[in-house]
């Protein structure tokens, strides 16, 4: 349960979400969690996950070891997440059922990338998106991104549609609250046109 937010507009990319960790009906705000960042760094890229709270401490460490992270492009976050999951299973015993009918074993994360590249989300089965304008994950998901969707054309600042975001986020879904983290990076020149 949060609110997380990616926004690109002209050279900027933004990653933003609220502070706000749930555990069934107890919620912990920032003024009780040492560690309420809900977005990490890992060179270049920013990234933040939705879903169970072990997700977070588990991809950390799992691209700790990762010698060169490779996710500027859509193919590239596939691959990297596609080498990863059977990683996720053996070190970190991590329990790919989901659904009996469901075609590909879940990771059961869902996660938004920021980084010079563009904006990115990658989801329980390794599908990879890349986003042209903004996205939002989490329970607050809704709110965000209407929000946003009613200011992207008349704000040009890529901060700004992203607080936006979140706040909406925060003042309607009861799993997300603030302050907010928020993370802005330039823009590549070459972004869209990286080779695989």
């Amino acid at each position: 349960m949060t609110t997380i937010v990616v926004v690109r507009k002209g050279d900027q990319v933004v990653i933003a979400a609220d502070s706000q960790s749930t555990f069934g009906d107890t919620r912990i705000s920032a003024g009780f969690d040492a560690a309420w960042n809900k977005i990490f760094r890992k060179g270049d890229n920013y990234l933040a996950i939705s879903g169970s709270a072990a997700h977070d401490l588990v991809l950390q460490q799992a691209l700790g070891k990762e010698k060169r992270l490779r996710l500027h492009s859509r193919a590239a976050i596939f691959e990297t997440f596609r080498k990863l999951h059977p990683r996720l299973k053996e070190e970190f015993f991590l329990n790919p059922k989901e659904e009996e009918d469901d075609p590909y074993e879940s990771n059961h994360m869902s996660m938004l990338i920021a980084n010079p590249h563009g904006i990115f989300g990658v989801y329980s089965m390794r599908e990879v998106y890349e986003y042209t304008r903004f996205w939002a994950i989490g329970s607050g998901r809704e709110f965000a991104l209407g929000a946003m969707h009613t200011v992207y054309d008349q704000l040009n600042d890529a901060a700004a549609i992203a607080r936006i975001g979140v706040e909406a986020g925060c003042t309607f879904d009861v799993g997300s609250s603030l302050p907010e983290t928020q993370y802005v990076v330039t823009l590549s020149a070459t972004a869209g046109n990286e080779e695989d």
